[in-house]
């Protein structure tokens, strides 16, 4: 059996292709002629290591969900809900119901304290298949996309200063910028996790730093007595159901990502006790800040000022910060910055999962014998990052986000109902009150039937790229015996993957 030390010099006839981590052979085991080379380490064994506490689990949460949003398009609530009071009640109720599915998130990651999140979850309620089309749409829509989006947002803001006097800056140059973000953050998170971690602990500080000036200076411009923007909040209320329900939708948009610390419960540092407490103090923090954020941007512009403003933050901070104005710009850039690493750190941890369980290629579900990172999972999902490059236009991109992911964490919320009732007494470090998954699932359930009122064409895509995954499942996964030309094809693949990337599969948990 190859060692350690010699997979990067090894034959690649020496090296045998995975066969998923249930089915891999044991260390002893010659099983058809070899064995993928396997590393014992003190820890007991080649896998991911738990490098995360407390505070880098806050950092995750915090760091994904304050994006570039808060900063540049906190509008939408207020153009569907038509008032101050009304927008302010949308961000504060929008908050709660987050926290309402992080709750019921805790229960699901410490009953099943996995990996992969949403994928996990399904899987282990309602099969193979399901959790199949979750990984397929989040492999081809979720999270490239998301990632994509916020790489996009970063380089428009970074090119901004350059082109002032135009309306937006180049096209191309946009989505360069956005391609070497991608590739640079990709390449700490294969590097080292305390890298990738400390990056997100930085960059998460200094968005909250940011957030707390805007607070300052709308709590100073009050306190010198400009309440003219609150004397009638609640004026021009829009009373349209439709409508309200919108400005709803784009509240909870906008904390998006407070599960992503479930992509990674196996890296946690006692995950039962960890997971709850980094939930309890991320979500009311995030809506504290967003509550008070945006009580300071309606202080100091007017409705009409913030309906037509793209970067609220920027005409906040030309109004108020003077020559510090340019603060703001570098503020969304070092938001961006953090969300999108946060999101590549997260992301790329569910196609190991899949990997692993052998719903994926199993060369995704090596980990790099040097830095116990999960190297072509990472490398993969960033080349799918840059492909959705091939268009620039965000507002497309996060429509086609939306549904997929609202209809999936619904299926996890619908999980953990079956979970209930089909094993009442299975072991539950933290049990919610029934009532919070069933409010959530209801609200989950409105937001996925709301986008076939106004959102058919977006609609129609995303359940046709679900539809496609059910053949893709039955030939490729779940059909026993594959074509021969395909197995030597990826056993050829996975012998060089596992050269160029120094990579091992990891060792079975008995």
């Amino acid at each position: 059996m190859a060692t350690v030390g010699d997979v990067a010099q090894s034959n690649p006839e020496e090296i045998q292709p995975l066969r998923g981590l249930d089915a891999a052979p044991s260390p002893s085991s010659d099983g058809d002629g070899g064995v993928v080379a396997q590393h014992n380490s003190s820890e007991g064994g080649m896998r991911l290591k738990k490098e995360l506490g407390l505070m880098d689990g806050v950092g995750i949460i915090v760091g994904i969900i304050i994006g570039s949003g808060i900063f540049v398009s906190p509008k939408g609530v207020l153009e569907y809900s038509g008032s101050v009071g009304v927008a302010l009640v949308v961000w504060g109720v929008s908050g709660l119901l987050s926290m309402v599915g992080a709750l019921c998130y805790a229960e699901l990651g410490t009953m099943i304290p996995k990996s992969g999140g949403d994928y996990a979850y399904i899987h282990e309620a309602f099969g193979p298949l399901p959790a199949f089309l979750y990984l397929w749409v989040a492999l081809v829509i979720i999270m490239p996309t998301g990632n994509t989006v916020i790489a996009l947002t970063f380089a428009n803001y970074i090119l901004q200063p350059l082109f002032a006097n135009c309306d937006s800056p180049p096209d191309i140059p946009i989505r360069l910028i956005a391609a070497v973000v991608i590739c640079v953050l990709t390449w700490v998170n294969c590097t080292n996790v305390k890298w990738a971690t400390k990056v997100q602990d930085v960059f998460t500080a200094s968005k909250i730093l940011a957030l707390v000036i805007i607070i300052g200076a709308g709590v100073y411009h009050l306190a010198t007595g400009n309440v003219e923007n609150y004397r009638k909040p609640f004026e021009g209320t829009n009373m349209d159901v439709a409508a309200f329900a919108t400005a709803f939708y784009q509240g909870l948009f906008s904390f998006a990502g407070w599960n992503y610390l479930n992509f990674v419960v196996e890296e946690l540092q006692d995950p039962y006790r960890n997971l709850p407490r980094a939930i309890m103090i991320s979500l009311p923090l995030v809506t504290i800040i967003y509550f008070l954020t945006n009580l300071a941007y309606f202080a100091v512009l007017t409705r009409t000022e913030m309906l037509a403003s793209n970067a609220v933050a920027v005409s906040f901070g030309n109004r108020m910060l003077g020559v510090m104005s340019w603060t703001m710009p570098f503020f969304v850039v070092c938001s961006t910055f953090g969300s999108l690493n946060g999101g590549i750190f997260a992301s790329s941890r569910l196609f190991f999962v899949g990997a692993r369980q052998g719903h994926l290629p199993q060369i995704l579900s090596l980990i790099n014998k040097d830095n116990y990172t999960p190297v072509p999972s990472l490398i993969f999902l960033g080349f799918m990052t840059v492909f959705m490059l091939i268009s620039s236009d965000v507002a497309v991109l996060i429509n086609y986000i939306s549904f997929s992911e609202s209809a999936f964490i619904l299926t996890s919320i619908a999980a953990l109902l079956w979970l209930r009732y089909k094993e009442p007494d299975r072991h539950r470090p933290i049990k919610v009150w029934i009532g919070f998954p069933i409010l959530f699932f209801v609200i989950c359930l409105f937001l996925v039937v709301l986008p076939i009122i106004q959102r058919p064409i977006e609609l129609g895509v995303a359940i046709l790229v679900i539809s496609v995954g059910v053949p893709i499942y039955y030939v490729c996964i779940h059909r026993e015996k594959k074509p021969a030309c395909l197995e030597n094809f990826m056993n050829n693949v996975t012998r060089t993957t596992q050269i160029l990337c120094r990579g091992l599969p990891e060792e079975k948990h008995e």
